[in-house]
């Protein structure tokens, strides 16, 4: 509401100026707030889609490792010779030096090769049930140093080992690892019987690389299902997620079951988060990406787009202001010519108007004056005919007095010499009189118009030689309906003038209402000697306007001027339509509304067995 009130106390050239900002601006920004969304959804579908890719990328290697991993554990299970030797040292056999130096020139070394030839494995180790012999490393160990490994005592065969150091080799070789991962697998013998456990080893770098790289806006773990969190360890080197948004991240996700790439903002960081369940270690990769840096970049860019766009905007309105105040020039001139005739002095004109729009506004302006000093003029002369009206219109009243008086003293000279026809006559000729004069409303009743028609047939048929009769047959609930005053009484008139008068014969005109659920409809019929289609039609163009009608009588205006009144005080759905048969009847029929409704039940009066008044 404030607003609305600033907007109006404003000046035109300020109004004009604040518009064509607005239609400016707000297209300006529309269309940089979707430039900067669309930039942003750009990059970070592009961000993605490029960290998905390395997603997959990473687990097409891991894959690759795994299969690589089933198959040389395969190998060592099916390897005959190792399953021999396994059998005996469970069954602690005596294995001579002979034999030993056998299976370690074949056996073990064909197992090494296999090993040493697989670049993703760290180590194969099989575990023997027994500690009695000589070890044969990198490949037969004792049976006890199970105990060493973190997995050792409670291991599920057939499932890989997630992150643990080497403590088999800790004490025999410079380059271990503290992070390695294992597919462990039970060996038994042809009769299912467990003779030992191998344990196919991969560096968990050699995995999981990007685990171990520390970057500056790139963070991955791995999520076993039980939650635990394996991730590179780097103690604050790189870049790494809060901890309270790490939590949330991470919530649920290790139990994905298919790939899921999302953004997410969490933190007051913008972060893409990509989820690749590895079936094969019954948990979830995930890889975080920080969009920090790069929607910061884009935050500055738009910051600079609104500073020039708030230059670029504050130029434009001081220009579009110079230019309008140019443009309305003219206009202010008009509006002080204006002022000063508001003062009163009237003689005041726009001297040089111009051609242009503002100019002819100002031409009709100087013409609008002289026509006001004109009218000023002719109403100093309206207003004196108008008091010699109001003097003749008393007059008429002081005449019209006086002949009511009349008619009243002849209608008591009638009925003193018993002249009852010239008494009731006299009588029906004031009411006529009176009803005409008294225009107190626009509107009357039914029964008001119906009582003056009463009146207007009677003298009537002192006119004429033959006899009109009347017929009416309306509901006690139309009668109290209103209508323009005068509006029956023309049609009955036309009724008789036209259609009785010629055949100089007796007849009736019939006066009945129709009534609906939403108007009525008044029908006024005479048997006089009717018209063809021709005079029907000619009538109705009269009537409806389509055929100018001048005064004088048989031409129509009488009609037209019931019709014209009803359309305006009702509207044009409402009026006048014509049926007739020559040498028969002619029916006007007149729609009209219900001027009111008591109650509800009102209309059960205007029903067939309602209640009528018959004249």
């Amino acid at each position: 509401m404030r607003m609305k009130k600033a907007f109006t106390n404003l000046k035109l050239n300020q109004k004009f100026t604040l518009a064509v900002m607005v239609i400016v601006v707000v297209p300006m920004i529309a269309f940089s707030i979707f430039l900067y969304r669309n930039i942003s959804g750009n990059i970070i579908w592009q961000a993605k889609t490029e960290n998905a890719n390395r997603v997959k990328e990473n687990y097409s290697n891991m894959q690759s490792i795994i299969e690589f991993s089933n198959m040389s554990v395969q190998s060592f299970l099916n390897n005959q010779g190792l399953k021999d030797m396994l059998v005996r040292l469970k069954n602690d056999e005596v294995i001579s030096a002979k034999d030993y130096l056998k299976f370690d020139r074949n056996d073990i070394a064909m197992l090494e090769r296999l090993v040493n030839s697989n670049p993703y494995l760290y180590q194969v180790r099989v575990y023997a049930y027994n500690d009695d012999f000589p070890e044969m490393m990198p490949v037969l160990y004792h049976g006890s140093r199970l105990l060493e490994v973190p997995w050792g005592e409670n291991y599920e065969p057939g499932k890989w080992q997630i992150d643990y150091p080497d403590t088999v080799m800790k004490d025999f070789a410079v380059n271990t690892s503290d992070h390695l991962m294992a597919l462990v697998q039970e060996v038994t013998d042809d009769y299912g019987n467990p003779i030992g456990v191998v344990e196919a080893a991969v560096s968990m770098d050699t995995f999981f690389p990007e685990l171990y790289e520390a970057k500056a806006e790139s963070w991955a773990c791995f999520v076993s299902v039980d939650g635990k969190v394996h991730d590179n360890g780097t103690g604050g080197q790189g870049w790494q997620p809060d901890k309270e948004v790490l939590e949330a991240v991470l919530k649920g996700k290790a139990s994905g079951e298919g790939f899921l790439t999302e953004y997410v903002k969490a933190g007051g960081d913008d972060m893409i988060v990509v989820c690749q369940p590895v079936k094969e270690l019954s948990g979830t990769y995930i890889q975080i990406t920080s969009m920090k840096t790069e929607m910061n970049r884009l935050s500055r860019q738009r910051n600079l787009l609104i500073a020039v766009l708030l230059v670029i905007f504050v130029c434009l309105a001081f220009a579009v202001n110079g230019v309008v105040k140019a443009l309305l020039k003219k206009f202010y001139e008009m509006l002080s010519v204006v002022r000063k005739v508001q003062e009163g002095d009237l003689e005041q004109r726009v001297y040089e108007p111009g051609r242009d729009e503002m100019g002819e506004m100002s031409t009709q302006f100087n013409k609008m004056l002289d026509r006001i000093s004109v009218l000023m003029a002719e109403n100093v002369n309206r207003e004196v005919l108008i008091k010699n009206t109001e003097i003749k219109a008393l007059q008429n009243q002081i005449n019209a007095h006086f002949i009511y008086n009349v008619l009243e003293a002849v209608k008591m000279m009638a009925e003193i010499k018993e002249e009852y026809e010239i008494s009731d006559s006299v009588t029906a000729l004031g009411e006529l009189l009176r009803y005409g004069m008294k225009w107190t409303s626009s509107d009357v009743t039914i029964r008001q118009e119906m009582e003056y028609i009463k009146n207007y047939i009677q003298l009537m048929n002192l006119r004429y030689d033959f006899a009109i009769l009347l017929s009416i047959r309306i509901p006690d609930y139309i009668y109290e309906q209103q209508v323009p005053k005068m509006s029956l009484q023309p049609i009955v008139e036309n009724a008789i003038i036209h259609g009785i008068e010629e055949t100089e014969n007796d007849a009736t005109i019939y006066i009945k209402a129709v009534c609906r659920d939403e108007d009525y409809e008044i029908e006024i019929t005479d048997s006089g000697q009717g018209m063809d289609e021709n005079q029907v039609e000619l009538l109705k163009k009269k009537v409806s306007g389509e055929i100018e009608v001048s005064g004088g009588s048989g031409n129509g205006i009488g009609l037209k001027n019931v019709q014209d009144r009803i359309h305006i005080r009702f509207g044009e759905s409402f009026g006048l339509h014509f049926a007739s048969k020559e040498g028969c009847f002619t029916k006007v029929s007149i729609r009209l509304p219900y001027t009111h409704r008591e109650a509800d039940g009102d209309l059960n009066a205007c029903s067939e067995n309602g209640l009528f008044h018959e004249w």
